[in-house]
Formats: structure tokens, sequence, C-alpha cells
């Protein structure tokens, strides 16, 4: 009798244990207490730019573009980095900084969902939902493209997550198509610009319709991205945009935000410079790491550098006055950085052949703050520069030439040209000719800037042909190397998904 009365007791305790522990917190912020105001609104949406400082997205995410096409390497002594980042050798699908990536994509469509879902219920000026709504719906789109573009086959979860959720991989078709659908809904909510200096780096329709242009031309619907960049191109928000006169500029801490900046990822100053430990680091959701993961040695940990052969290809051109191309000592570091050579060309405050002597390595330059201080960190202050005009000008002749437009197409490509200060392009080119231009273009204006790889990709051009400039893909196999493998940790949890073709 006694043991049974222990056990009644015992039951009760924890029966009422378990209704205490039903009960809300009054003080815990949930999806209910959260989502009541114009405020909330706010702040939600703002939780969305704030997924750009996360490591996955502002370290390794540039590095997986650059490495896995042909102008840049890794040689870092973290074997694993090198082996997954640059040499298409990932035995294992859960190595940290790939996930990384993968990862924060997903953090970020989860807080663009939350907007999408909660935001049209709030009583507040309709004109601010609507901008609210549009930004969320770009994230959501440039997560799903950055996704699309590096792991292809993923999960399209567009309401936000339950911990019961065990969604099916959706094909890649069905990703871009969806990236299509948010970016499209975003430009249409979306403002031309933004007339409150707080509002700077906010995304703008000729953003949200300049990634638009990018995602239809990885489908190769040529005709479509053309019809997204008329609007900045030859359209109502052709005015708002511009080629700066200086190249540089689009690069330097001092001129952030220029007329050729359409999507610019801003990064601020962050007294904690020092750790790369977010735990103990206050305020650690601050500024970019790419530099000192970029940086030459002696300065970062140079796990990504440049290919020689890319300086080739910019000692074909010369300026009209018979100088080298001015994008060259902005795009990398290298020995002759300054034509007079290693000993005139600085690093940090020493130069080159003080610091590397006859080395003919090169280092990626353009968001890199050695020409403002003499040191790289965790938190850099250079932005991010994800799309500039350039980048849209020569989109917008690769269509052009692609739909039958050649003969238009040349003025946009020697735009780009005269602030280089080169010569115009002959006329007369076929339509192969004129796409071979395109790639010598885009090589030139764009290395070092993340498009690389989807440029190669859309191209067709990835594969073994590129040994000669990258031996690295003596190890590419057609087929399966296109796409990264989905995490093995998700498809564990997740029996519903499936591991991406040959992985």
């Amino acid at each position: 009798m006694k043991n049974i009365f222990i056990v009644f007791i015992l039951a009760t305790f924890f029966f009422s244990c378990e209704d205490e522990l039903d009960i809300v917190n009054p003080n815990e912020v949930t999806n209910e207490s959260f989502w009541l105001n114009e405020a909330d609104a706010i702040k939600g949406v703002n939780a969305c730019y704030s997924t750009l400082h996360r490591g996955g997205f502002s370290r390794w995410q540039p590095m997986l573009y650059d490495l896995r096409s042909d102008v840049g390497a890794s040689y870092s002594p973290w074997s694993e980095l090198a082996n997954a980042l640059n040499n298409f050798i990932q035995p294992n699908s859960n190595f940290g900084p790939v996930v990384d990536v993968y990862f924060d994509n997903y953090v970020g469509i989860n807080r663009a969902n939350q907007v999408i879902a909660n935001v049209p219920n709030i009583d507040m000026d309709n004109n601010l939902k609507e901008r609210i709504l549009g930004e969320a719906y770009f994230f959501r789109g440039m997560h799903y493209y950055h996704l699309a573009s590096l792991w292809g086959n993923v999960v399209l979860q567009l309401e936000p997550s339950k911990p019961t959720d065990l969604p099916a991989n959706s094909t890649e078709a069905e990703v871009w198509n969806q990236v299509i659908s948010d970016l499209t809904e975003a430009s249409n909510r979306l403002p031309d610009l933004y007339p409150n200096a707080s509002d700077l780096g906010r995304i703008t329709k000729g953003g949200a319709l300049a990634l638009l242009g990018k995602a239809y031309m990885q489908i190769q619907d040529y005709a479509s991205a053309k019809t997204a960049l008329d609007y900045i191109v030859t359209g109502a928000g052709a005015s708002n945009y511009d080629l700066v006169a200086d190249y540089y500029d689009n690069f330097k801490i001092t001129t952030e935000f220029n007329t050729e900046s359409v999507i610019e990822w801003s990064y601020i100053e962050n007294p904690t410079e020092g750790t790369d430990n977010d735990v103990q680091t206050a305020n650690h959701n601050y500024g970019t790491s790419i530099g000192q993961f970029y940086g030459p040695p002696g300065v970062g940990f140079t796990d990504a550098e440049a290919l020689r052969w890319v300086v080739g290809e910019f000692e074909i051109e010369r300026t009209v006055s018979d100088e080298r191309d001015p994008r060259l000592p902005v795009t990398f570091l290298y020995d002759f950085t300054n034509e007079a050579g290693p000993s005139a060309t600085m690093v940090y405050g020493e130069t080159f052949e003080q610091r590397y002597g006859s080395s003919n390595r090169v280092f990626f330059r353009k968001f890199l703050h050695d020409h403002a201080r003499n040191f790289e960190g965790f938190r850099g202050i250079n932005n991010y520069r994800f799309i500039r005009y350039a980048d849209v000008l020569l989109m917008y002749a690769e269509c052009l030439n692609a739909t039958g437009g050649t003969n238009d197409a040349y003025q946009y490509v020697n735009r780009v040209r005269s602030r280089a200060g080169l010569a115009a392009l002959p006329t007369g080119m076929s339509q192969t000719e004129f796409l071979d231009q395109i790639k010598h273009e885009r090589l030139l204006e764009l290395t070092g800037e993340g498009h690389r790889f989807n440029d190669l990709r859309r191209w067709g051009d990835l594969g073994p042909t590129l040994i000669n400039r990258d031996p690295a893909f003596n190890n590419f196999q057609i087929g399966k190397h296109e796409l990264l493998p989905i995490p093995q940790r998700d498809l564990d949890i997740n029996p519903n998904m499936s591991q991406n073709p040959n992985w």
C-alpha cells in the first residue's frame, strides 16, 4: 500500500510539472506577441539584412564562386578547405564552411518567410507595408538564387518552418522558377530610390530587376532577362545608375554607394575587431571577414588567391593612350601591381619584394582594405558590391546578342571599355564571336566579384577543358561537380530528401 501511495505522489508531481511547463512565459517573444505593429515589421525585415553579416554568407560564399571557377585557387594549409572549395574533392558533405553557406541562406529564407507570412496582417501604412514585403521577397529570391546556383535541387520552404516539416527536394528548375517568382514580386513592390539617408543600402526596384535578369540568364531565357534589365538600361530606372569615372572607386570604403552600385551590402566599423569568437565578442554582428581570408601572407590567411593566367588576359588590352588596362592593379595585388615592379609595389606598408621576394603569386584585391589601412581582420568595413552597373550593361549586351540584336549590343560593351580607356570594339562580329568577346569583357571587368562560376556554367564552359587555366579541373566530373552535395546532416534528419547526382 505504501508503494502504491508513493507512485501516486510521483505521478501527481510529474503531471503537475507538465502542466506548469506548458504555461506560456509572458516575457518571451513569440509570433503572437511580436508581429503587432509597424515597428515590428521594420525590425523583421531588418533581420533579413542582418543575415548578410553571417560568416557563411560574408566569408565562405564568395570563395565558393571564385575558387570553383577558373580564376581562383586555394593552397590553404587547411587541406580539407582547399579540396572542398577549389579541387572538387569533398568526401565529407558535412564540411563546416560549405554547410555554413547552405545553412545561412536558409536562415535568411526563414527570416524572409516570417515577414511574408506576418506583415500582411499588421495594421500599418500600406506603402511601407508593400516596401517591406518587397524587401522580404527579394531576400527569399536572392537566397534561393544562391542555393540554386550552388546546390540546385534544394528544398523549397515558403512558409515559416516548423520542427515537424519534412519536405522533399525540389528540382533545380523548380527552384529557379521560385527565384523568378520572388524577384518579380519584389520588383513590383519596391521603390526606385529611398529618400531618407537612414535607408541607404536597402534593396531597390532596380536591384531586384538586376538579379531577376541574372536568374533568367542562368536558365537561358535571354528574352525575359533582357525585359527585366530594360528598366535599368533603357527604361525609367536608367537615370538612377551610371559608371563612375574611376574604376577603383567601386572598391574603396570612401566611395561606397556610388552611382554604379546596384546591390551593395553594407559593413560598418566595430571596435572589437581582433577576434573571430562570435560568442565572446560583444556586438559581433558587424563587418565582413573576406579580407582576413583573402588577404596575402603576413596580412591574412590567404585561403583564396588568384591564378596568374588572368593577368595575361589583362595584358592583351592596351588603352587608347597605349597604357595597360587600369583595372588590372585594382583587381590584383601581385609583383607588378605597380608597373615599376616588386620593389615599388606596396602591400600593406611594405614592398612586394620585402614581403615575398621573387614570388609570382597573385592575390584578389577588390574587397581588401589595403587602400585604407595596413591590416585585415574578421570584421572588415569594405562594402561588398554584389551587382554593379557595369555588370548590368554587360549582361544586357549578352542578352541582346543571344536574341539576335548583336548590332545593338556593341554600345553597352563600349561604355564599359571606354571607362577603362580602351578603344571601341570593331563591328561586324558574328553572334558566336560577340559572345566570345563578352566572355573576355566580363573576365576583365568582374574577376574577383563572385560571378565567374555562374558565367562559366551558363556558357557551358565548366569542365576539363579548363585544365590549362586551372589544374583543379583535372578533378571535375561533368554531371556531378556543377553542384555541391546536399549536407548529409539534412539527409539524416529528413528521409524525404535525396542527395544530388553522383555524390
